[in-house]
């Protein structure tokens, strides 16, 4: 990997761990809490890493927001993606209809969710990547 890349992809985790740190705090500190942006950001966190992975490996990454698609081209490079299919399914649905009303009904418990998948999916990447 080139320095050009390598500054890339500390971009990607970088722009990755603004969207999870700004669900968080959302989720902590809003009241109503704002539901659908929480998801939204969980999703775009997961989406982001997920590029930075392909960027990582030289691959240029789609402009898409699919994290099914993202993790299987992740899963062609390694197949350690196998472990992550489960979390990119869940967070797939939050890509856009959450930022329209009526799109979608979005519980309390599907942000929680939402939060834990990306603190397992930081996880996955630390131990595995």
């Amino acid at each position: 990997m080139t320095e050009n890349n390598n500054d890339l992809v500390k971009e990607w985790y970088r722009f990755a761990m603004t969207d999870f740190t700004t669900a968080k705090h959302l989720y902590d500190t809003m009241r109503p809490k704002p539901l659908e942006i929480i998801c939204y950001h969980c999703q775009q966190s997961v989406e982001k890493m997920l590029k930075g992975f392909l960027v990582l490996n030289a691959i240029e990454p789609p402009k898409i927001h699919d994290l099914r698609h993202l993790c299987e081209m992740c899963l062609e490079i390694n197949d350690e993606f196998e472990g992550v299919k489960n979390i990119c399914q869940f967070l797939n649905s939050f890509s856009s209809q959450p930022r329209y009303p009526n799109e979608i009904k979005i519980l309390e418990t599907d942000a929680e969710r939402a939060l834990q998948n990306v603190q397992n999916m930081m996880d996955f990447f630390e131990k595995h990547i």
